[in-house]
């Protein structure tokens, strides 16, 4: 059983940055593909990215590709997602979740709580 815990969540400007960090327990992490979903009021939730156990491997939906950024830290048993030029179409609230089996259909095993990402214009 894998617990995951999002932080880092908040209110940013048109332009700005956040960090968002999930702690993972119950691993071994290493073996756990790790992903990133976001579901706005009223829409399903959707893919942001993923990022392969050992770190080699990153997939990004095309409406964030070039402003986030997938990456863990397997010591620390945790996955961030760097968001930069967030705009206000971004605001979700935004989940970790984690699978082994490699692919970014919303079907993951196991997932956080979600945290609130809020882009104001």
């Amino acid at each position: 059983q894998v617990r995951l815990v999002e932080s880092g969540g908040g209110l940013v400007q048109t332009g700005g940055s956040l960090r968002l960090s999930c702690a993972a327990s119950g691993g071994p992490f290493w073996t756990y593909h790790m992903g990133w979903f976001r579901q706005a009021p009223g829409k399903d939730r959707e893919f942001v990215a993923a990022m392969t156990g050992s770190g080699s491997t990153t997939n990004y939906a095309d409406s964030v590709k070039g402003r986030f950024t997938i990456s863990r830290d397997n010591a620390m048993n945790t996955v961030y997602l760097e968001m930069n030029s967030l705009k206000p179409e971004d605001t979700a609230v935004y989940y970790c979740a984690a699978d082994r089996t490699w692919k970014w259909r919303n079907d993951y095993d196991y997932w956080g709580q979600g945290t609130q990402v809020t882009v104001s214009s």
